[in-house]
């Protein structure tokens, strides 16, 4: 069974969701540290069929490249020589961390849990992969 993952890149951290087959809905793996990430991706894909990994891509409002764009274009050009059988593609990301937010708020997240940047990056993974699912519902 393949599984899809999402990354929501960070300077810091970056989240992981990841969903499979038959349902494909999205679930948080794990939120990590950034300079890790390489290397548990690398054990993710060893352990784990693989068949697409969506990175969020970093937009303003108005469609233009963030301060984070080089860096997540880096890491798709590194996935792409690193894992060449797999899908490795972007998805807009713009409002994932808004959505986040509000997400554990809704669901009644406590004050201290939501500050928590790392919980919000697992979420907006989550976020940025249900969206990605849901735009290609022809997987």
């Amino acid at each position: 069974m393949s599984k899809i993952i999402a990354i929501d890149y960070g300077l810091k951290r970056s989240g992981i969701a990841y969903a499979e087959p038959p349902l494909y809905i999205a679930h948080p793996l794990q939120s990590i540290k950034t300079e890790n990430l390489l290397l548990f991706l690398e054990n993710y894909v060893n352990e784990n069929s693989i068949n697409t990994i969506v990175i969020g891509e970093p937009k303003k409002l108005d469609g233009r490249a963030t301060h984070l764009s080089d860096s997540v274009k880096a890491l798709k050009t590194k996935l792409v020589n690193k894992f060449t059988d797999i899908e490795i593609t972007f998805y807009d990301e713009r409002f994932t961390s808004k959505l986040a937010k509000q997400t554990m708020l809704i669901g009644g997240v406590k004050k201290k849990d939501r500050r928590k940047k790392e919980n919000v990056d697992l979420i907006s993974a989550v976020i940025i992969l249900q969206d990605y699912l849901s735009a290609n519902k022809g997987l």
